[in-house]
């Protein structure tokens, strides 16, 4: 049972119990047959399914390039953050089927799915994607329409007569 003290002075002077370790379970690289780690990521109503492994730096949405699928610079952007967080750019090969949502979405997916991939590949690549915020799935999805509205909160106009 633990002593009663009835001063700070006296608890500067007692002893200190040994605080209970606290150690983070290690993880544990995840990988197939093949050397390849993979991740779902979602992004809206996206879903993609992320391979990655060691290799180029070539990336392959649903059979494409990345330049070819996501035509935008800022959708590219997007998918690159991750290697770029990591400091692994040119250095892993991922292939990324996705499905559902738009291509604002999808790229969502893929960013999403890839820093999930690359934390099971090198889980020491954990800390720094979750500072990131890449680790936790984007909850935002639009809102449902309403009866009785245009939209989800846009009313219909109104007429005074």
């Amino acid at each position: 049972m633990a002593t009663e003290l009835s001063s700070f002075a006296e608890l500067k002077k007692s002893p200190v119990a040994p605080a209970a370790q606290t150690t983070a379970a290690v993880r544990e690289k995840e990988t197939d047959e093949q050397g390849r780690a993979y991740a779902t990521g979602r992004r809206k109503n996206a879903v993609a399914r992320v391979w990655v492994k060691l290799g180029t730096g070539k990336i392959t949405i649903n059979g494409r390039d990345q330049k070819i699928y996501f035509a935008r610079p800022t959708q590219q952007m997007v998918i690159q953050q991750p290697f770029d967080v990591s400091q692994r750019n040119g250095q892993f090969d991922v292939v990324a089927t996705v499905s559902g949502g738009g291509l604002s979405g999808q790229a969502g997916a893929v960013r999403h799915g890839i820093a999930q991939a690359l934390s099971k590949f090198e889980p020491a690549l954990r800390g720094a994607m979750k500072t990131s915020g890449f680790l936790t799935r984007d909850s935002r999805v639009v809102e449902r329409k309403k009866y009785g509205r245009a939209g989800a909160r846009r009313r219909f106009q109104f007429s005074k007569r």
